[in-house]
């Protein structure tokens, strides 16, 4: 086994794949680097990520500008070690084996930044802690 299959996997699902799921990916992306594989999706993905959500993020120094919605796939969730759904209810297939996690936080579609910033504040403080159970970094 190579060191890239030992990672583990996340996978966050909402409905839309435009603003909690893709805020939580570029986090984990973002504080973990490559010690962990990460994919975001939806169960019926959007057209386009939510501009305040990407706004958001740019203001904490993430760019997400060039990622788009993907749709949630069996193989995406057989894939992954650890599935943390937001909001997407039954849709999300459930394989045993896997570690599942529902995050229960405020759907930003529709929303102003003013009211993005407090939900991008919890999902990076869910992912630190994430991280350090998971990924911890290496101790010197």
């Amino acid at each position: 086994m190579t060191t890239a299959d030992a990672r583990p996997s996340v996978l966050f699902v909402c409905v839309h794949n435009a603003g909690r799921s893709q805020m939580a990916a570029a986090f984990l992306t973002h504080l973990a680097g490559d010690r962990v594989q990460v994919r975001s999706a939806g169960s019926a993905p959007a057209d386009t990520v939510n501009p305040a959500v990407v706004e958001a993020l740019a203001e904490v120094g993430i760019d997400i500008s060039a990622e788009v919605p993907k749709v949630l796939t069996v193989e995406a969730v057989q894939a992954s070690d650890v599935v943390i759904t937001m909001g997407c209810g039954d849709t999300c297939p459930v394989f045993p084996g896997k570690r599942y996690l529902d995050w229960e936080l405020p759907d930003p579609a529709g929303q102003g930044v003013d009211a993005v910033r407090p939900i991008r504040d919890e999902i990076e403080r869910r992912i630190r802690g994430l991280v350090d159970e998971i990924a911890p970094a290496a101790r010197s």
